[in-house]
């Protein structure tokens, strides 16, 4: 099992706020970096190009008010399954609110090496994009 979990990053924004901008996967689209192509979305699905490699999808598969985002693989031409946690919290400071990433999937060993550099990049990108939420 690979699992890629991102460093905890801090918002202005409430808890509610990130999980009900985040809950709607349109919103999604916002904090991809320029190297994802080919979006597609409804409010609980998502599908996208990036870098020009495979195809990935996914779908909300469940979520606990304002703290928890499940995401699964859903469609898509990427050769594992996978889940993509979103998981928030309350600020240390005590205003605003905190937020990570972790990724799990069940990739190939020979495949690992090449895929999981660029997916941990990937979700370091979008977790930090998350401190400057619209």
């Amino acid at each position: 099992m690979t699992r890629i979990e991102t460093e905890t990053v801090t918002t202005a924004k409430s808890q509610e706020e990130v999980f009900t901008f985040l809950s709607d996967l349109n919103n999604l689209e916002k904090l991809m970096p320029s190297q994802v192509t080919n979006w597609k979305s409804t409010t609980d699905t998502c599908s996208f190009t990036l870098g020009g490699m495979a195809t990935v999808g996914m779908r909300i598969a469940g979520s606990t008010p304002h703290s928890l985002i499940n995401l699964v693989s859903d469609g898509g031409k990427i050769p594992f399954s996978f889940t993509l946690d979103i998981h928030l919290g309350a600020s240390p400071s005590g205003s605003g609110s905190t937020g990570k990433l972790l990724f799990q999937a069940d990739i190939n060993p020979f495949l690992r090496p090449m895929v999981e550099p660029p997916l941990r990049n990937f979700f370091n990108m979008l977790v930090g994009k998350l401190q400057d939420l619209p």
